[in-house]
């Protein structure tokens, strides 16, 4: 059973940093793709940022520049580097695995949350 564990998420004043940190276990494989996604209250969940397999990565435009995406292999655990940060940052961040570059999001984490205050 594959399980993706969040953590890092927390509260910080505007233009601070987190890292994000999720955990994989029950791939018999290494997914082709992981990523990040983020949803506020009362907003649809938005994609962050995804990296596959050969270590190609793509962002959201709003995060460009800002966050970076990285996995360490060796430790089954995909990060998010968050820099710069900003109040319409604030949302409840997932961890998503997947088969496919475009789909990225077979499996998902119980999110962790992350609070921007100006």
């Amino acid at each position: 059973q594959v399980q993706l564990v969040e953590s890092g998420g927390g509260s910080v004043q505007a233009g601070g940093s987190l890292r994000l940190s999720c955990v994989v276990s029950g791939y018999t494989d290494s997914p082709y793709c992981m990523g990040w996604s983020r949803q506020a209250p009362g907003k649809e969940r938005e994609r962050v940022a995804r990296i596959n397999m050969q270590g190609g990565t793509s962002y959201a435009e709003s995060v460009e520049g800002r966050f970076t995406i990285s996995k360490d292999n060796a430790k089954n655990t995909l990060y998010l580097q968050m820099n710069s940060l900003q109040p319409e940052d604030t949302a409840l961040y997932y961890c998503a695995a997947g088969n496919t570059w475009y789909g990225c999001n077979n499996y998902w984490g119980q999110g962790t949350q992350v609070t921007v205050s100006s």
